[in-house]
């Protein structure tokens, strides 16, 4: 039955294959997006751009705020499953 159904179902390998690998990007995309390293990187970027004066204490307040949500996740993502994806 097995060798029945990869026949019948061949003509969709081109859309299982694509989904494969878009699955494959959105996971290496959220794992860097939640990786501690790379938020704790954006949150010192932020702060250099106040220093600087390129935004204002508002604009600061709710960058890093959202930052530090994407650092709190990432922590329980990392304690949830011990590698640190949720898939």
């Amino acid at each position: 039955m097995g060798l029945i159904s990869e026949v019948l179902l061949l003509p969709l390998a081109p859309a299982r294959g694509s989904a494969w690998a878009i699955r494959q990007v959105l996971q290496e995309a959220e794992r860097i997006y939640y990786d501690p390293a790379t938020v704790r990187a954006e949150l010192g970027r932020l702060e250099e751009q106040l220093e600087a004066g390129e935004i204002t204490e508002e604009e600061f307040d709710r960058l890093e705020d959202e930052l530090l949500d994407r650092l709190e996740i990432a922590s329980r993502r990392s304690a949830g499953t011990g590698n640190g994806t949720s898939q």
